[in-house]
């Protein structure tokens, strides 16, 4: 999962050349510790170690054979983390071809292949064959309306009964979900909170979650 904030003068990624950009640093499972480059585009960065930390100390039960899908995977620093730490299989969608690229070469690095990428805009994508995955990261770009549209998208089909939904939006914005999501728990780091939702497959009040 990658944070994305719209440019002032565009939302659209740079075409600049060149992958210089930083380093991924996976924390946990298999590939504990190794570093992996991120491609040099606006906007481009991994989630921090903290809350990845956070969410995968969360998630510990449940991402061994899971199958992900992860959406505006960018850099992929949380499909990536969930295939270190034993999930079955991942669908990562970017829609830079650039981007997308650099993520496939993490992917032959590490010798990933029960992973795919496939470059593509989240909505589209959402509209195609669905089929179910048991953990979802949704991380769209800010300021865009596009956590709402997504969310319920992934109703139509594309998570499993008992799925695990964890969704990255700005502070300032109160998401709209499917009334079959409860809350678990939710992370907060500078201008983003991360929600960890159950769907639990009928609607009902949400428990009190850990914050931190």
């Amino acid at each position: 999962m990658t944070r994305r904030r719209p440019s002032p003068r565009s939302s659209r990624p740079s075409r600049r050349s060149g992958r210089g950009g930083g380093k991924l640093r996976i924390i946990g499972g298999d590939f504990r510790r190794r570093l992996l480059p991120v491609l040099d585009s606006p906007g481009l960065r991994p989630t921090p170690d903290r809350v990845r930390e956070t969410l995968f100390n969360w998630l510990s039960a449940v991402t061994p054979g899971a199958r992900v899908l992860d959406l505006f995977a960018g850099t992929g620093a949380l499909g990536l983390e969930a295939l270190s730490r034993g999930a079955a299989e991942a669908v990562l969608v970017e829609r830079d071809p650039r981007v997308a690229g650099a993520l496939t070469d993490n992917l032959a690095t590490l010798g990933l292949r029960q992973a795919e990428v496939i470059t593509a805009d989240a909505r589209p994508f959402l509209a195609s064959s669905p089929r179910p995955f048991s953990l979802v990261f949704v991380d769209p770009p800010f300021r865009q309306g596009l956590a709402g549209d997504c969310c319920a998208a992934l109703e139509a089909g594309w998570l499993a009964e008992d799925a695990w939904i964890y969704l990255e939006t700005e502070t300032t914005l109160s998401p709209e979900v499917p009334a079959t999501w409860t809350l678990h728990r939710e992370v907060r780091a500078g201008d983003s909170t991360g929600r960890l939702y159950r769907r639990t497959g009928e609607a009902g009040e949400s428990p009190e979650g850990d914050a931190c």
